[in-house]
């Protein structure tokens, strides 16, 4: 039942777009049924590739270099206080600016390539990592770090092996909403400026009367990042494996 579930949720879906197309009796280069962007996508399923090759690797990249990045500036924080006071009011600040705003100075600086498109994933994903691993390194369990300072742990000790391992769950959190998120950086950064990539061919399809091309870029954007979830989410729980879930027990 398990494995069909995915099946029955996208025949349904599917069944929906085409009644909506039938009652709305929409054009279809305004909405195109699931059939014509089928068909797009199997005779032009070479072409989306190479696209959906470039916009998962702007993702998969700055997915990585995001994570890095939160968890480096979440340990600066808690190993080193007086960093707070500095570092703290920058990341405040730098939520308080719209990501989406800071794609053309991005491209302006790295250009069109790949560089500016990981750079905007990257920032999209920083925040969630850094504010959930910091949170859970901030609250380790009192008696916990009571008992390590008792039997003498030192200070870099006790957060490699106790802070570190009890804010893996919160971490796993962060970068679970790291994965939901990144592939709008990299689609919004291409939209700003790019030569390839989901992101430039659904621009470039609606421009030419494309729908169909469009919506078909979308889905398989759409599947990507679904995809992408799923194996974040499979890879933390066995690496969290000591995290059960309770939720309706």
């Amino acid at each position: 039942m398990r494995a069909l579930r995915p099946l029955v949720i996208l025949c349904g879906l599917v069944g929906l777009w085409q009644a909506v197309v039938w009652l709305t009796a929409a054009p279809h280069f305004i909405l195109p049924g699931p059939l014509r962007v089928g068909t797009a996508l199997v005779d032009r399923w070479p072409f989306l590739w190479g696209h959906a090759l470039v916009t998962g690797s702007e993702i998969v990249l700055g997915l990585l270099l995001g994570t890095l990045l939160g968890c480096l500036t979440a340990l600066t924080l808690i190993a080193v206080p007086p960093a707070r006071r500095w570092l703290m009011p920058v990341l405040v600040v730098s939520q308080a600016i719209p990501v989406f705003a800071l794609a053309p100075v991005l491209v302006l600086w790295l250009g069109y390539g790949l560089a500016s498109k990981v750079a905007m994933a990257t920032l999209i994903i920083y925040f969630p990592v850094t504010a959930a691993f910091f949170d859970g390194l901030s609250r380790t369990e009192p008696g916990w770090l009571d008992l390590a300072r008792s039997l003498g742990g030192r200070p870099g000790l006790i957060l490699w092996r106790l802070r570190v391992p009890a804010a893996l769950p919160a971490l796993g959190s962060g970068i679970r909403i790291a994965a939901a998120v990144a592939p709008i950086g990299a689609v919004v950064g291409e939209w700003v400026g790019s030569s390839a990539g989901l992101g430039y061919l659904m621009l470039q399809s609606v421009g030419r009367g494309r729908t169909d091309l469009m919506f078909a870029a979308l889905l398989l954007l759409a599947v990507f990042a679904v995809l992408l979830y799923e194996l974040v989410d499979w890879s933390l729980k066995r690496a969290i494996y000591w995290q059960r879930e309770t939720a309706g027990a």
